[in-house]
């Protein structure tokens, strides 16, 4: 099923419009929500053999992570070299299972972050709603 053109462009600017209006925290679990989506439709793209898809989802994927990693102020706070060395890891083994086209690695990603997408979203929910700072987004990784 394919969606009209109006429709696109209907989808295309409501999420532009969350993505404005979020706060930095609500960025944040976005991030990790489209992160653990992408590792999950390459898994699945790699189990059918459909390569160009998985390699399209975990390339992004690494974006996201890429994005994480230079926002990340390591010296805020103890874990902050340890979360560092994570994302570094978690990047290597997207790009081992991309070249490899190994759904194994694929899934270890998901393993390792799908803990962390749920403890951003935990966090996030004891915070106060604050609004959101003007934000400059991209298109890159396909949220806005």
């Amino acid at each position: 099923m394919t969606m009209s053109a109006a429709t696109q462009a209907q989808r295309s600017r409501y999420n532009r419009d969350a993505v404005l209006s979020a706060t930095p925290v609500r960025l944040l679990t976005m991030l990790y929500d489209r992160l653990l989506l992408d590792l999950n439709r390459a898994e699945a793209a790699q189990l059918r053999q459909d390569w160009q898809i998985a390699s399209d989802n975990l390339l992004h994927a690494q974006a996201i992570v890429s994005e994480l990693s230079t926002s990340l102020n390591v010296e805020a706070w103890d874990g902050g070299e340890g979360l560092f060395s994570l994302y570094t890891y978690a990047s290597t083994a997207m790009m081992s299972a991309n070249t490899s086209r190994n759904s194994e690695r694929t899934r270890e990603c998901i393993a390792l972050l799908e803990p962390l997408r749920q403890t951003w979203h935990e966090a996030a929910g004891m915070l106060p709603a604050a609004p959101a700072p003007a934000a400059r987004v991209g298109g890159i990784l396909g949220i806005g």
